[in-house]
């Protein structure tokens, strides 16, 4: 059960990195700095149904499932 469990907690964790290194970065940068970044715009309002929302997502869901094996794997061992 040990190793079960260890094995879907580094899958999971490999899972996790992919995501993160895949979502675009929040900032604008220098650019967003001087024209004082973005009003409203349709991308703005639409925010929650694009892939950037769905990334994230991904990475709460997959950060609380990694916690939870970890507590799992503290309580087995």
């Amino acid at each position: 059960m040990h190793t079960f469990v260890l094995v879907v907690q580094v899958i999971i964790a490999v899972l996790l990195i992919a995501v993160v290194l895949v979502q675009p970065g929040k900032t604008n940068g220098l650019s967003g700095f001087i024209s004082g970044g973005a009003g409203e715009s349709f991308y703005s309002k639409n925010k929650s149904r694009t892939s950037e929302a769905m990334l994230s997502r991904l990475t709460v869901i997959l950060a609380i499932i990694f916690a939870v094996l970890c507590i799992i794997q503290y309580l087995i061992k």
